[in-house]
């Protein structure tokens, strides 16, 4: 139970590896808090949770926009007191070639899988600031998709986001909070080293925990396993 009574904000919580990570961090004794647009997938993994005695709460709200994110995370903070780890999941991934996308899927794309990002981080970022820390991860993952064909705003949303990874650890270090991103399929990056774990779920549970508390920045590579 390493994150016993740890307040776990994950947004895209509903699918993927979103899904799969909360149900992790649940099973280690986590408090959830479970963000997606619908409450479809939420709902049913509300009840695993529940079902295995683990503690979960839904909020349902698009969050490419700053006014809902503002009132997620406050109902966040109202429902459980404070926010420990921020897991940034949310995206959108339109299956179009660069000379077919057009303008808003292309606008839409970046908004929620970057801008999010964004918003997320400084929101919550706040909250852990008062609080004295915490840990955010964004979630990169690229592999298994076809070679990367027709994701044009995807991938552009993803690489932006690793620079965005890079800028907030250095910013808010001085603040007691890390700042990392997990990723899979870039094939320029190397994969992470070998004392780092090489699944997706262990690296965002290693990267979030206690023997990492002296990490920050760190961009991992890692195989893709859900």
């Amino acid at each position: 139970m390493k994150f016993k009574d740890k307040v776990v904000l994950i947004t895209g919580a509903g699918r993927g590896h979103g899904r799969e990570i909360a149900k992790a961090f649940a099973a280690e004794g986590a408090r959830m808090a479970l963000n997606d647009i619908s409450p479809v997938n939420l709902n049913l993994l509300i009840e695993e949770i529940q079902a295995e005695g683990g503690e979960a709460k839904i909020y349902v709200q698009d969050i490419a926009k700053k006014v809902p994110v503002q009132g997620l995370v406050m109902h966040v903070e109202d429902d459980f007191g404070k926010i420990d780890i921020l897991i940034n999941h949310s995206a959108v991934e339109p299956k179009k070639s660069l000379l077919e996308i057009d303008e808003w899927d292309w606008q839409r794309t970046i908004m929620v899988n970057l801008s999010a990002a964004f918003l997320m981080t400084q929101s919550v970022g706040r909250i852990m600031k008062k609080n004295g820390g915490g840990v955010i991860v964004n979630l990169i993952p690229l592999a298994g998709r076809d070679g990367l064909k027709d994701r044009t705003a995807y991938v552009a949303s993803m690489m932006g986001l690793i620079g965005f990874t890079r800028q907030a650890a250095g910013e808010l270090a001085s603040d007691n909070i890390r700042v990392h991103a997990v990723c899979s399929g870039i094939p320029e990056m190397h994969q992470a080293q070998r004392d780092f774990p090489s699944s997706f779920n262990k690296a965002v549970l290693y990267l979030c925990g206690d023997e990492a508390i002296d990490l920050h920045g760190e961009i991992l590579n890692v195989e893709e396993k859900i």
